[in-house]
């Protein structure tokens, strides 16, 4: 019976094209600041107006990371950073599915914010509000009654990891609107060079000097990978060799070709920054053996390449460690795997490894298949199908085909997480019932409540289930019915690639020639 359930699970078919259309919805509930006339998330209304007032900026947009009201600057760039990387890469498919102008308006009502919060070279307001008095109280974001106050980095207290960060997410942004908005483009490639020099140079970890994030996003990792992520952004977003040279020549002391990972999230970009950078490996290796047939005068040219080629040749060897990690080939080093095949990273918001990891495996899949190679993993290489179909397991798991046989993407399918850790979604909406709501209101007559939230946090992704592929619907249960933004960001793209496939699949079979029996 057990296995005839599994077989079931694995015959479902999901509609690609809705959970894409959800996904990009998600962000509309989670923003701050003034909303605009083509908000689609009718029960969200304004909030956070006077953000940055007391220090004298304009802090207003941006977005609420999760279920709270906090703007917290590193996971929000990280999160930017990922609509754009996703957008880059597949552009075309989002097109096609014609939510491209959904995922655009996403990525700017993050940058916008960015723009503001860089107010001048040396200094970026890293966080709005604090998680201990957020918390405190249970309220919709429109009638926050908690602190807003505003911390920032600066020359005496630098952010090295933020930062950084926050330049990668600018120059992925200023890669997806270079066409479109040039002008746009070219002002965020600007705030992410200014970014990147300030955070290389006043060197120092941001929660040292932020000391309210750390029970929140504290930065374990360092900022050495946000160095290294921001540089290759820019380097990407550029062509500008001097920014190459930099994720060359730091590669070893700033552990990109040392530290081999096998999770990619807001704090740990190494997996990320690997990828990227194996990716650019073929046109070193190209370049290097049309030097050879060239003349000895270029000789030192050829020795620069050689050593990138080699360097890279490296952080290739770190990306596959994490790839074939994923895939369960590895030799002793594997992620975790549920009962029901999910791959599991930690207990608390599980999904986000999740979410990271279909990314980049299906992203690595494409561009194995374009340039003709195989993943070269432990006792055997891996063809670029069987690592998007691993991809496309994860992301069916994560919308239903799982032993709870319920969508951990909110609003999707049937059967879905109802009570999700979330103030705004839990409470009676703002534009239904204007009346205030107090500090503590919301936790004596809705947080504690059994019935469903009144509004659908339509295309979040929560935490996800146990290791033993549990899940408790509860608002009590942040662990793994809080969601956030960083969490969905990964999957737009994968979503609109799946989506690709399963029409192409359609086109094929409706082509097929018809074959008589007789």
């Amino acid at each position: 019976m057990a296995m005839e359930k599994k077989k079931q699970r694995h015959c479902l078919a999901f509609d690609y094209g809705d959970a894409l259309k959800k996904s990009l919805l998600y962000f509309e509930s989670q923003r701050s600041g003034r909303l605009p006339y083509n908000q689609r998330v009718a029960w969200r209304h304004h909030s956070g107006l006077t953000d940055g007032l007391e220090q004298g900026v304009d802090l207003v947009g941006g977005y609420y990371d999760a279920g709270d009201h906090v703007k917290f600057g590193l996971p929000m760039a990280f999160t930017v950073t990922m609509l754009s990387w996703t957008v880059i890469e597949f552009q075309h498919q989002i097109a096609i599915a014609g939510e491209l102008e959904h995922a655009l308006e996403a990525i700017k009502w993050g940058t916008d914010y960015f723009i503001k919060a860089h107010t001048s070279p040396n200094v970026l307001w890293a966080e709005v509000g604090d998680g201990d008095t957020d918390h405190y109280c249970w309220q919709r974001p429109e009638d926050m009654t908690t602190s807003r106050q505003a911390y920032k980095i600066d020359e005496d207290h630098p952010g090295s990891d933020l930062a950084g960060e926050t330049a990668a997410a600018m120059a992925a942004a200023s890669i997806v609107f270079k066409k479109t908005n040039p002008h746009y483009s070219h002002l965020l490639l600007h705030h992410a060079q200014q970014l990147f020099e300030f955070g290389d140079k006043y060197r120092g970890k941001y929660d040292e000097n932020i000391g309210v994030v750390k029970s929140y996003y504290a930065s374990v990792s360092g900022y050495k990978d946000e160095l290294l992520w921001g540089a290759l952004w820019l380097y990407k977003a550029t062509d500008n060799e001097i920014y190459l040279e930099y994720v060359i020549n730091k590669a070893h002391f700033f552990g990109g070709i040392g530290w081999a990972m096998t999770e990619f999230s807001w704090d740990v970009k190494y997996a990320g920054l690997q990828i990227m950078a194996s990716k650019a490996l073929p046109q070193f290796v190209g370049v290097d053996r049309i030097l050879s047939f060239m003349s000895a005068s270029l000789c030192s040219w050829k020795k620069s390449t050689r050593e990138h080629g080699e360097t890279l040749e490296q952080y290739r060897s770190k990306a596959e460690h994490y790839l074939c990690s994923c895939l369960n080939r590895n030799n002793g080093t594997n992620v975790d795997r549920t009962p029901g095949g999910l791959l599991h990273i930690r207990q608390w918001n599980n999904m986000q490894y999740v979410s990271t990891a279909a990314f980049l495996l299906t992203m690595y899949s494409d561009f194995l298949q374009n340039s003709n190679q195989k993943l070269n993993c432990h006792g055997g290489s891996v063809d670029h199908e069987e690592i998007l179909g691993f991809a496309k397991s994860q992301v069916d798991y994560i919308l239903g085909s799982n032993p709870m046989n319920m969508s951990y993407l909110v609003g999707f399918g049937p059967k879905y997480p109802a009570r999700v850790h979330h103030r705004g979604a839990s409470i009676v909406s703002y534009r239904e019932n204007k009346a205030f709501i107090g500090c503590t209101q919301g936790y004596d007559n809705w947080y504690g409540r059994e019935e469903p939230n009144p509004n659908v946090l339509v295309g979040a992704l929560v935490g996800g289930p146990d290791c033993q592929d549990n899940f408790t619907d509860l608002r009590s249960n942040y662990m793994q019915t809080e969601a956030c933004t960083y969490n969905t960001a990964p999957l737009v793209g994968v979503f609109a690639k799946l989506l690709q496939m399963e029409d192409q699949k359609s086109h094929d079979d409706l082509n097929q020639p018809l074959v008589a029996s007789f």
